[in-house]
């Protein structure tokens, strides 16, 4: 029977919340579907605010990809703000989807992609708004199937109380595999209940279920080790790994926002994984191998997107755009073919040695010439070793006297503090580099209206990296280190001025770094923190830092553990992880190896173009590295204004 939409109750309180728009809606390119003609339905949810929700490409693709097929539906849902969140409540207004206001309690899984830990506060609200349980344990079988993905979702464990599932990887596949299983159990009669459909999920090797498994620890707070409690569940579980983006040519038709978002642009992806390996990018290591979209590929998807949104701009998004074999090519062709429609082309962000004035004058000839950003990482010759970033200062003061010298007048820098083995020369060196750059740009540009801003956010180890043993540096002595930073650029009464300065203070580093590197003891943190009003933590107006450590010191207590124990200190060989038991590929003797290579200060070459460094992703996963050229031109060759073009060819699954 049909599940009726809630808008006529949330409708009345929308007059009295900010940015009611958010929550209404039909949105060009959503999809709504016939409730009863659907066996299976999803609600996905990025966890936070919807400007920054929606332009999620996570969460759009598997909105589409679901959406496609026959008797499934997907719908969106975001995070209220706490004003629309205190009316909900007062008035019994349940967690609804924007795309037709149904509960998301009615639905069969709940689906939610964190990129960041921060999010997990937001779920905790969004769960206790639907009136789903907040710990699994305590679901029925008319509650839905609460899961979680997403790069946080590779050391699930913080939240294992909360979540019923979890799926490491790739997702397209996986929620079309999941959605065969549910379908097939429905069908049944949902025999044995809500245990055995997530068993028949974990059995695939692929769907991690945290109820399934015991954590047992060591008199010293360690653990022991993670031990499956039930016959057929697998002891390790796998990622999941997409080949050929070239058949999965997604979001087809992206959605465009009703209000306005943080990027107002149509993207595509135009590889995945990168192989660059920067010690401190959990985003590198876990999304091995490296898959390049086809030139051709790439271009269909532009136009396609551009015709189904309107947008002006096209952002070509990876880990490292610039890395892909054809990218000079790509970035030629689309501005060729977009010049009359002004259609302009970013990049997220450049490797200095990556960037040549080609590539940079093709992304700007339809567009505005904002300012380039770069990322050395690190301020010194010796930490940049530390963390394998092979840029040396001699690239960059090149590459940003190319761009001066092009007529650009401002250049973004970003760094790291706190990278193991880091001392303050290795920070303050950061000011020297900038003092060059502005040097270097009134030099070459003969102007004094030169540019620089030095944007620096705190390292924080992650799960299935090199540095997943290495100690955080603490709060106090992150402000410290950059406390004597702002002062060395502040006194430099020649350059100062020219140089801007954006830093976080030490402290939502902490909490992130609690979160990544936390077991399932952590749970008990983050669910105190929710029940003493946390919400939206990664919004600096809404974090608060003196509540997580309150509520860490009082739920850790009874362990024995606190929070300098997750966060500042370095682990050994022999400790297990608390994501040992998920396999994302990496072989963890590899990954021991590189941190001993980075305490050496070893660099370690791009597999791409060498040869393999027995990493292990590739014979593991059964998968390979996946590059051009392809010696292909943009599609289609005719200018685009010369009249009809043939349709170009689709991929059909």
């Amino acid at each position: 029977m049909p599940v009726e939409s809630v808008f006529p109750q949330l409708e009345a309180l929308l007059p009295h919340v900010q940015k009611p728009i958010q929550y209404v809606g039909g949105e060009l390119n959503s999809t709504v579907k016939p409730w009863d003609e659907c066996d299976v339905r999803w609600a996905l949810m990025y966890p936070d605010a919807y400007e920054v929700g929606l332009p999620n490409q996570g969460v759009m693709i598997l909105y589409e990809v679901l959406n496609e097929q026959e008797g499934v539906l997907a719908e969106r849902t975001y995070s209220v703000w706490p004003d629309l969140e205190e009316l909900m409540r007062k008035h019994g207004v349940p967690q609804f989807t924007v795309d037709s206001h149904r509960p998301v309690k009615a639905f069969d899984v709940f689906g939610l992609s964190f990129s960041t830990e921060l999010g997990y506060t937001n779920m905790l609200a969004a769960l206790d708004l639907a009136g789903i349980p907040l710990e699994s344990r305590d679901r029925t079988i008319d509650d839905p199937i609460v899961l979680a993905g997403g790069h946080a979702a590779f050391n699930p464990e913080p939240i294992a109380d909360f979540i019923d599932a979890a799926v490491i990887g790739d997702g397209e596949q996986a929620v079309l595999d999941m959605t065969r299983i549910i379908r097939e159990w429905k069908a049944e009669g949902r025999p044995g209940g809500r245990e055995e459909v997530l068993f028949r999920l974990a059995r695939t090797g692929g769907v991690y279920v945290p109820a399934f498994y015991d954590v047992e620890y060591l008199p010293d707070g360690r653990i022991a080790r993670v031990v499956p409690n039930k016959s057929g569940v697998p002891w390790r579980v796998s990622k999941h790994t997409v080949m050929d983006l070239d058949e999965w040519p997604y979001p087809k038709q992206p959605l465009v926002p009703l209000a306005e978002t943080v990027h107002e642009r149509m993207s595509v992806e135009i590889f995945r994984g990168c192989t660059r390996g920067c010690r401190f990018c959990q985003a590198g290591m876990i999304t091995r191998p490296v898959r390049e979209r086809s030139i051709t590929g790439i271009g269909e998807m532009v136009d396609k997107g551009l015709k189904a949104t309107g947008f002006e701009e096209v952002g070509l998004l990876s880990l490292s755009s610039a890395d892909h074999s054809e990218i000079g090519d790509v970035a030629k062709g689309l501005a060729d073919r977009y010049e009359d429609d002004k259609i302009g082309l970013s990049l997220p962000s450049t490797r200095v040695d990556a960037f040549n004035i080609d590539l940079a004058n093709e992304l700007t000839r339809n567009g505005r010439r904002s300012g380039l950003t770069f990322a050395p990482e690190g301020g010194s010759e010796r930490i940049r070793k530390v963390i394998n970033k092979m840029v040396s200062e001699e690239d960059l003061i090149r590459t940003v006297a190319t761009a001066y010298g092009n007529g650009w007048r401002q250049v973004k820098l970003y760094f790291m503090c706190g990278l193991p083995t880091e001392t303050d020369d290795d920070v303050l060196q950061i000011a020297d580099m900038a003092t060059r750059v502005i040097q270097k740009g009134r030099e070459v540009s003969g102007s004094n209206d030169i540019h620089c801003t030095v944007s620096i956010g705190g390292f924080v180890p992650k799960p299935h990296t090199p540095f997943q043993w290495a100690p955080q540096l603490s709060a106090e002595e992150t402000d410290e280190r950059l406390a004597k930073l702002r002062d060395k650029i502040r006194g430099d009464k020649k350059y100062g001025r020219s140089i801007g300065f954006r830093y976080h203070d030490g402290k939502p580093g902490i909490v992130e770094g609690l979160l990544s590197r936390g077991d399932r003891r952590i749970g008990a943190v983050i669910r105190a923190v929710y029940d003493d009003g946390g919400r939206f933590d990664g919004w600096r107006e809404h974090f608060s830092y003196d509540r997580w450590m309150r509520c860490a010191d009082k739920a850790l207590a009874p362990f024995g553990v606190d929070v300098d124990w997750y966060t500042t200190r370095e682990r050994g060989y022999e400790e297990v992880l608390p994501w040992d038991h998920l396999d994302s590929g990496l072989d963890k003797d590899w990954l021991w190896e590189d941190w001993q290579d980075a305490l050496d200060e070893t660099e370690v070459e791009d597999c791409r173009w060498t040869p393999c460094f027995d990493c292990g992703v590739c014979p593991q996963m059964d998968t390979h590295i996946q590059i051009g050229p392809t010696g292909k031109k943009l599609l289609p060759l005719t200018v685009k204004n010369a009249g009809p073009t043939p349709a170009a060819s689709g991929h059909t699954h």
